[in-house]
């Protein structure tokens, strides 16, 4: 996602940079065939490979796109992942890059075609803004998720009937479009549960499960389903009381997700009322861990906070 700076062209390769680049393409492209995570993954998977076999070629982006028929900017979108994939831009770009063998070149380009494979979230991409897509891939490959939120339980962690109440907020669109709604967000929640999925670690502020947002009976519902999700041992909440003070609620909501893969930057989600900005600079990173650091310092720890949450659930 951050992007690097453009190389001089070289203008020539030598054959010992071709057959190291051979070499090279060889172990990038076979560590890629089955990374964890969805297409939004992989995109950004390849796109950074073939970022790396442009610069060790000494290839600038001027020259990448020039053999693409495309601008800097569509190299600068490809090599970020944030599109997709035509298998003749790929196969046209090994080429420029000196990778010739069609066993290796079929396994780049077989690569590139699962990058354009739909998630399974394509089915609700009528009801998907664009900024958000990009989140549900990461959350697939995610191997930790930490998150402080200040106005709703997350979305990983809420019940039909809380989530109907949120999605309802909205009274635009139709009332299939709302169930729809809750429906993509249950599904989201599979990767919680699932045998593999990643570490969850949740700082809830306390206005979270004090704002009323539905009928009691779905607060109460709510709440229990924190203290179901709070006993699996890949999940920890932890709630910021009141008492915590000012300093809790400095920190704005927040999602930090990190990966297993080598070639994936940790990232920090922060979403708006109608945008999204995904940061990965490693400062940026960093500033906000520190954030989340000390808001999981503050908060309750997570057995004070199974308490915390059943007093809670007896005030509805």
């Amino acid at each position: 996602m951050g992007e690097a700076a453009a190389l001089p062209d070289s203008g020539r390769y030598e054959p010992a940079v071709r057959t190291a680049q051979r070499e090279q393409a060889e172990g990038s492209a076979h560590h890629l065939v089955a990374p964890r995570g969805g297409p939004t993954v992989l995109r950004i998977l390849l796109g950074t490979q073939l970022r790396r076999l442009r610069e060790e070629c000494g290839v600038s982006r001027d020259a990448a796109a020039e053999t693409v028929r495309g601008s800097q900017a569509k190299i600068s979108r490809l090599e970020l992942g944030r599109v997709g994939y035509k298998e003749r831009d790929v196969a046209d770009l090994l080429t420029l890059y000196g990778v010739t063998q069609e066993a290796e070149r079929e396994v780049w380009l077989s690569l590139a075609r699962r990058a354009n494979s739909p998630g399974w979230w394509h089915k609700y991409s009528d009801l998907l803004p664009s900024w958000f897509e990009p989140l549900l891939g990461l959350e697939e490959a995610a191997s930790i998720i930490r998150t402080y939120q200040v106005q709703f339980v997350p979305g990983l962690f809420q019940t039909a009937e809380y989530a109907r109440a949120v999605t309802g907020l909205d009274r635009q669109g139709r009332d299939e479009d709302a169930e729809r709604r809750v429906e993509l967000r249950l599904r989201r929640q599979k990767v919680v549960t699932r045998p593999d999925g990643p570490k969850v670690w949740a700082v809830l502020d306390e206005a979270v499960l004090r704002r009323v947002v539905a009928a009691p009976e779905v607060m109460r519902g709510q709440v229990d389903h924190l203290l179901e999700l709070s006993r699996l041992p890949n999940v920890t909440v932890q709630i910021a009381p009141f008492t915590a003070g000012a300093a809790a609620a400095e920190g704005c909501p927040m999602t930090l997700l990190r990966f297993t893969e080598p070639d994936l930057p940790d990232v920090v989600y922060l979403e708006q009322v109608s945008s999204a900005l995904y940061l990965d600079k490693r400062e940026d990173v960093n500033r906000y861990q520190l954030v989340m650091d000390r808001l999981s310092t503050m908060a309750e720890s997570r057995q004070s906070t199974l308490r915390f949450l059943e007093r809670i659930r007896a005030d509805y």
